[in-house]
């Protein structure tokens, strides 16, 4: 017989310290991309790469705290959805400009928007966020005085 519901809950998770290792390993290598990303900052191709793929690793390292299924729920949750599939296309054309078209113009324009999307997809996390930055960014681009 297998251990029961309740013994299995309170013995400890041996995979946790492996976890917390691929998180770390993951995170670190995903901001080593998007800093190193600076050094190619006017080669626009180089930088559309490396940028996007420190990103794509950043995000994937909280897949070892919390599991590829919740995060994967937890970015289609409702409050993110549209936050989530901006970001992931926002994604796919950075690195379509960059790879594929080879303009540095587009891969620039890609790499700003992939960099709000960022930016708007993490507020999602955080409670009010979104709305507090909507209300600051429409006061300071309030045209009535």
């Amino acid at each position: 017989q297998g251990p029961t519901r309740a013994s299995s809950q309170s013995a400890p998770d041996k995979r946790g310290p492996l976890r917390l290792y691929g998180f770390a390993i993951c995170l670190a290598a995903g901001l080593t991309c998007t800093f190193l990303s600076m050094i190619v900052f006017f080669n626009p191709v180089k930088f559309g790469v490396t940028f996007t793929l420190g990103n794509a690793m950043a995000l994937g390292s909280t897949a070892f705290l919390i599991g590829p299924k919740r995060q994967f729920d937890m970015m289609l949750d409702p409050v993110r959805i549209y936050a989530t599939a901006i970001y992931i296309a926002s994604i796919i054309i950075s690195l379509f400009c960059a790879l594929l078209v080879h303009s540095k113009l587009l891969t620039l324009l890609a790499i700003v928007l992939e960099f709000g999307a960022l930016i708007w997809y993490s507020l999602s996390y955080i409670p009010f966020a979104r709305s507090v930055v909507s209300k600051v960014m429409a006061s300071c681009f309030d045209t009535e005085f």
